[in-house]
This record gives structure tokens, C-alpha cells and sequence, in this order.
């Protein structure tokens, strides 16, 4: 065999839950499971003798837990790790941490029926072992990410603009209120942030698509209000988009934004996964590049995929500048430079600039409204 395969090794101090991975990374023509470990002084000795690509990692271990483990081996050893966590808010809360410590992504298992429904979660592991395999921490230059044929685009939520009025996007007047769109996947949650800890509690309204599991994003909302000068808010269907505002889609449902008037609403909306993703960044962005147009900046940081890219072309052709967080601060590539590739970024810049390009962005395509008003 040509490529090289991803050496895995399975840390869980669940004999059935090491049994279940195991299986489906071996099902995987391309990974290599090279030992398991049920506590992380059995691992250290693993890591040593087996020298392994990726971890799979529990967060919750007896003797040492995951987090000091973490901790421990990003100082020492730097290496992409994949959390596998409980569904439970102390599971999001730790697995948040171990994100902020070093953790490429994370899969959440379950509470009850273990075997089934890990099982059923085998493209999502594979997916992001993979994407660990190519991630930042080991400094390779292409994730390798695995071709996964969308199932539907943003199509089946919002049509295009165009198809429903006629000829052509329609003019968008100039308001004084700028909303700022973000999307991100894998590494995301830490890239968000660091934006939103460099924005000022009067920065204009943010809308924001992560890819997150259900379980996982009221916890991830309320630890970024906990952080962030603005108030960050997991939106009701109807709620008005407001300045100082952050606005995080929920798990499971597509986040829109709507035109009422002179306000901005959002819109919560449960149709089909978009790119395979619900919320997905394509169907956030095509709505604003309709409902805002010029008056929007869009944001596409850290992500496997392409989810956004096609959106936030729309966004730039209906006026609004675009940000795609760059190559070298990325933990996977894949979303900011599908967009690149396909036309749809202004800037490209490291992380640590985003949040002040937002700003300035920001006030510039407010500029002539403001002075209009006055």
C-alpha cells in the first residue's frame, strides 16, 4: 500500500467502549489501532513503545484524569489527541478544557446503549481521526480529510438568491446596524473563542454556525458568555439581533438571519443537515448575504470540509467583506481554503488578527450609513 497508515491508540478505561473503537478503526483500511490503554500511566508506556499518530482520549479516568494526562502530554509530547466524552454538562465542560489544553476535536459518547450508538457514530470517529491524523499539532501541510459527498447544499433550506424574486439579488439598502457571520468545525471552539475575547461589549451583533453535537452547545454558549465582554446567547426562533450581542446556533437546528423591517431576527430552523452539517455555515451565510448583504462581514475560521465556502462567496457577491482565518493557525485547513479556492475571501489572516479586522470592517461598511443618518 502506497500511503502510510494512522497509527491510533485507544485510551478508555472502558473495556467495552476500547472494544467498540478498536473495531470500527480497524474496519478503516487506512488506520492502524497500535495498542489500547486504561488509564493514562498504561498509556505513557503505549506511547513510547508504539509511537502512535493520533490518541483517542476519555476524558474521565481513573488514577490520572484525562485533562492532567492532556495537560501533561502537550507540554511533553505534542500530539493530535481526539476526546471521546460523556453527554453530560460536566463531560462539555471538561472536553471544552481539554480543548483549550491542546485536544484536536472531540466525539461524545453516550449514556445509555454504548455499543449501538457508537457504532452508529463510526464515520464521525473515522472522520476526525483523519482530520487529527493532518491537524496543526503535527505540523504536516494537508489534512487528510476524507471526501464525503454532501447530501444536500444550502439549497434545501434557502434558495438562492434570485430564484424567488425575479431577476438577480435585490438592492440592499445601507443601515447603521452591521452584523458580523461566523462559521468554523474542527479546532473551532477555540478559534471562536479567541475572536470573541478580542471584541469590545459594543461590537456589532454576531451570528455564529459551529458545527457542535446537540448535547455540547448551550454548555459552549454559556462558557463563551462566561469569557466574552459581549453577552453570548443561544437564540430563540424570533429573537431580535441586538448590538453587544453574540448569537451561537443551537446543536441540531440551522440558524438564519431575517429582515424585519429595519431589524434583524433570527430564524430557527430544523430542515434537512446542509453539507451533512446542522447547524451548517452555508445556510447562515447565504442568509445574510440575502437579509444583510452589504452591511454583513463573514468570518470562516478553522474546519474540515467546505461547509461556508459557498455561502460566503455569496456573502462577498452581495458587498460584504470576507475573513478566512489562514493556513498556519488553522488546526484543519479545509473550510477557510475551500473558500479561498473558490473565490469568496477578502482577507486572509492569522487568528490572532481576526478580531481586530472585524472591527475595522465592520466600521467601515457602516460608514455611509452613519453619516447618512446624522
Amino acid at each position: 500500500m502506497s500511503h502510510k497508515k494512522i497509527k491510533v491508540l485507544v485510551i478508555d478505561d472502558s473495556a467495552l467502549v476500547r472494544q467498540i473503537l478498536v473495531e470500527i478503526l480497524r474496519g478503516a483500511p487506512d488506520i492502524e489501532v497500535v495498542g489500547t490503554a486504561n488509564d493514562p500511566f498504561m498509556a505513557r508506556e503505549r506511547i513510547k513503545e508504539t509511537n502512535p499518530d493520533v490518541l483517542t482520549l476519555d476524558v474521565e479516568m481513573p488514577r490520572m484524569d484525562g485533562l492532567t494526562f492532556l495537560q501533561n502530554l502537550m507540554r511533553l509530547r505534542p500530539m493530535p489527541v481526539v476526546m471521546i466524552s460523556s453527554l453530560t454538562e460536566r463531560g462539555a465542560d471538561t472536553t471544552f478544557k481539554a480543548l483549550e489544553l491542546g485536544a484536536i476535536d472531540f466525539v461524545s459518547k453516550p449514556k445509555v446503549d454504548v455499543a449501538g450508538t457508537l457504532a452508529e457514530f463510526s464515520e464521525e470517529i473515522l472522520a476526525k481521526i483523519r482530520a487529527a491524523a493532518g491537524a496543526r499539532v503535527v505540523g504536516r501541510s494537508s489534512p487528510l480529510t476524507p471526501a464525503i459527498v454532501p447530501k444536500h447544499s444550502a439549497d434545501a433550506i434557502l434558495a438562492p438568491a434570485g430564484v424567488t424574486a425575479g431577476a438577480g439579488p435585490r438592492r440592499m439598502l445601507r443601515t447603521t446596524d452591521r452584523i458580523i457571520a461566523i462559521g468554523s468545525s474542527t479546532g473551532g471552539t477555540e478559534a471562536i473563542r479567541e475572536v470573541l475575547m478580542g471584541l469590545p461589549a459594543d461590537c456589532p451583533a454576531i451570528v455564529i454556525a459551529q458545527h457542535i453535537p446537540e448535547a455540547f452547545s448551550l454548555p459552549f454558549t454559556k462558557r463563551m458568555d462566561g469569557l466574552a465582554a459581549m453577552s453570548v446567547v443561544e437564540p430563540v426562533d424570533g429573537q431580535q439581533i441586538k448590538t453587544g450581542h453574540v448569537y451561537i446556533a443551537p446543536g441540531g437546528k440551522h440558524l438564519l438571519v431575517e429582515r424585519d423591517g429595519a431589524r434583524y431576527l433570527c430564524r430557527i430552523n430544523d430542515g434537512p443537515p446542509v453539507n451533512r452539517h446542522r447547524p451548517s455555515v452555508d445556510v447562515l451565510f447565504r442568509s445574510v448575504a440575502q437579509n444583510v448583504g452589504p452591511n454583513a462581514v463573514g468570518v470562516i475560521l478553522t474546519g474540515m470540509g467546505d461547509d461556508g465556502a459557498r455561502g460566503l462567496k455569496e456573502m462577498r457577491d452581495a458587498g460584504a467583506p470576507t475573513i478566512a482565518q489562514d493556513e498556519t493557525t488553522s488546526v484543519v485547513w479545509g473550510m477557510p481554503g475551500a473558500a479561498v479556492k473558490m473565490g469568496g475571501v477578502g482577507d486572509v489572516l492569522p487568528l490572532a488578527r481576526v478580531a481586530e479586522a472585524i472591527m475595522r470592517l465592520s466600521e467601515s461598511v457602516g460608514a455611509p450609513a452613519a453619516v447618512a443618518m446624522k
